[in-house]
């Protein structure tokens, strides 16, 4: 067995050692050469560019502004503005950049002059947003409040307090039309709770603004900026414009509602009246009085105001024409007349004798003349207003028929107007008295609804609705509001809703009571006050008591003016083909044809401006309306 040598040294081990020497020495100098750089660079950036990094990181702070979008604008029916936009500034709370919440709502109550109870609220309210969303404390603040808070945060005393310029409502002088525009406000929480909203939102809270808030309310945009610590707006990074709302035109004509107002104003009346167009039920004008400025709700109502509002007597926020339910006086008897003449029980021609009263189940009723009427057919009886016809006539149709045909013609039940919380009136059945008091009905009480007294309540756009149906022969109109809406590409129609019913009036139906409701204005009636020469209206007058018997009024301890009687004029012209058609409700006017000239006064705007003549001019009454009620004129 040969044996093996054994092997030499490698002679590449000095070799290995030194590549691996080397390559250390090369690590070694490159990490020298790294931190060199760093070092170099942290000189750099923390020495030389020390000042921009340091206005960098002060700056390093993003916001997210909300552009609030205007919301639509109101038209009247031939194009006038109503209800627009304006710019105005609100200041707001930004929690995100508030180191000590209480010195700083402490120190803006201060200089603005704020109340800190309502403040500390309003962000209690509003506790749930984040942080960074700005909770609004001012809605229209003033130039003053701006400046002060502006100069503040120059001073970086107030960093989280922002001010911003928004768009806010603009509602037409002297409360026009207040109760049908309505008012906006911030989102309630029951608002903001059911969906859709959030808090903040300026949202319709009232009137047409409520009900088209889907139509008003625009939608927001955004902005989001760079600010510096104190807030200030360093730069913009992005920018998402607001949508304003859309564009609605109303059926309202702005000329008539000022000469509707203008009338009561004049009159000095409190009171309502609703004038339709009987052929498609949209509304011409709508007043309530007294009423409101919408403009102290746009700005954020304070807490003084809306309690003088809530606190007044003469009821400044109720909306009368349609939450306001009052006896119709001899109104009613026009739906005696259609109950009776469409039921077949009597004619135009039927006659009753009125000496002056009448006895119905062992109670003697009086007629309002003393004297007696006479032998009246129905157009005179109209006419004249002859209680002792219509109590005849309502003892012989039934309160069960008097009802089905009062509630065709739009008493006792809601219009259906597109404003919110309206109120049903009353008009009595046998079923309605068992449901509310459990007892029957009795003959006697007919006698009394049918001049409009006893049970029987009416709101003031049901009595326009029945003007209405009697001037078109029998179809019930749905009064409503707007016309048309425009989302930017041009105005487009708004159906007008279905009518609330059809009945096709027999022809001496509607021949009597055109007749006799003009025999009212133009022949020996009440409402010659309302008389146009060639228009041929045609209305009745109603008055209806306050309190009926004397020692009631005494003891009710009431002022003389609220003890008046109410005054009613409902109307339609001209007789034949009727284009307007309205109640006006004159509360204490003690007799209705003291309401008469307001109906007037709007009639002759309508014509002058449908002929293209200068509009009529309001004349003051030479002297007010007679102080003292007389009983002896309930029921005209």
């Amino acid at each position: 067995m040969r044996l093996l040598a054994p092997a030499e040294p490698s002679v590449s081990r000095p070799q290995d050692r030194r590549k691996i020497t080397v390559r250390l020495n090369g690590i070694q100098a490159a990490i020298t050469v790294v931190f060199a750089v760093l070092a170099l660079a942290f000189w750099y950036f923390q020495v030389v560019q020390h000042a921009k990094f340091r206005e960098l990181a002060e700056n390093n702070h993003q916001r997210t502004l909300s552009l609030r979008a205007p919301r639509g604008v109101l038209y009247d029916r031939h194009g006038a503005v109503l209800v627009e936009n304006r710019d105005s500034f609100v200041i707001s709370l930004v929690r995100e950049h508030i180191k000590d919440a209480d010195e700083t709502i402490r120190l803006l109550c201060r200089v603005a002059q704020l109340d800190e109870a309502a403040v500390r609220e309003t962000v209690r309210r509003n506790r749930n947003l984040p942080a960074y969303r700005p909770i609004p404390v001012v809605e229209d603040a003033s130039l003053a409040q701006v400046a002060a808070v502006m100069a503040r945060r120059l001073d970086t005393e107030l960093p989280g307090v922002i001010v911003e310029r928004v768009p806010t409502r603009r509602y037409p002088s002297e409360s026009l039309a207040a109760h049908l525009f309505g008012y906006v406000g911030q989102a309630t929480e029951e608002q903001v709770q059911a969906g859709g909203l959030q808090p903040g939102d300026i949202v319709g809270q009232s009137g047409i603004e409520r009900v088209y808030n889907h139509l008003l309310m625009g939608q927001d945009g955004a902005r989001r900026v760079v600010v510096n610590s104190t807030g200030r707006e360093i730069r913009t990074l992005e920018e998402i414009p607001p949508s304003e709302g859309r564009r609605v035109r109303l059926t309202l004509d702005y000329d008539l509602q000022r000469a509707a107002e203008e009338g009561f104003r004049g009159y000095g009346y409190a009171g309502a009246a609703v004038v339709l167009d009987p052929r498609s039920g949209e509304v011409l004008a709508y007043v309530s009085l007294p009423a409101y400025d919408p403009n102290a709700f746009a700005g954020g109502i304070d807490r003084v105001t809306w309690n003088q509002l809530n606190t007044d007597k003469l009821r400044p926020l109720q909306n009368r024409a349609i939450q306001g339910r009052y006896s119709p006086g001899s109104t009613f008897k026009i739906a005696v007349a259609t109950a009776a003449l469409e039921e077949g029980l009597v004619t135009p021609d039927f006659r009753v004798h009125c000496g002056g009263g009448a006895t119905f189940y062992g109670r003697y009723f009086q007629c309002w003349e003393k004297r007696g009427h006479g032998s009246v057919d129905m157009r005179h009886a109209i006419e004249r207003s002859c209680n002792v016809y219509f109590y005849t006539l309502g003892n012989m149709v039934g309160i069960d028929r008097l009802h089905k045909w009062a509630t065709l013609l739009g008493l006792g039940e809601k219009s259906g107007i597109d404003l919110p919380n309206e109120i049903d009136g009353i008009m009595p059945s046998t079923a309605w008295k068992q449901a509310r008091f459990g007892e029957k009905w009795y003959s006697g009480e007919t006698i009394s609804v049918a001049i409009g007294q006893g049970y029987v309540s009416v709101t003031p756009i049901q009595l326009a609705v029945m003007m209405s149906t009697v001037a078109n022969g029998g179809t019930r109109v749905t009064p409503h509001l707007v016309r048309a809406e425009d989302a930017g590409g041009g105005w487009k129609p708004v159906p007008a809703p279905e009518p609330k019913s059809r009945v096709a009036f027999k022809p001496e139906t509607v021949a009597a009571l055109h007749d006799g409701l003009w025999m009212v204005v133009n022949g020996a009636g009440t409402g010659g006050r309302a008389r146009i020469q060639g228009r041929d209206v045609s209305g009745k007058t109603g008055t209806a008591q306050v309190i009926s018997l004397q020692g009631g009024r005494a003891a009710a301890g009431r002022t003389e003016m609220d003890l008046r009687d109410h005054g009613w004029f409902v109307f339609f012209a001209p007789r034949d083909n009727p284009e307007i058609a309205g109640a006006v409700f004159a509360e204490h006017s003690e007799h209705g044809y003291l309401a008469a000239p307001i109906a007037k006064y709007v009639m002759e705007t309508y014509f002058a401006k449908k002929e293209g003549r200068p509009l009529p001019t309001f004349t003051p009454p030479a002297a007010p309306a007679p102080a003292v009620a007389t009983i002896a004129t309930a029921g005209q």
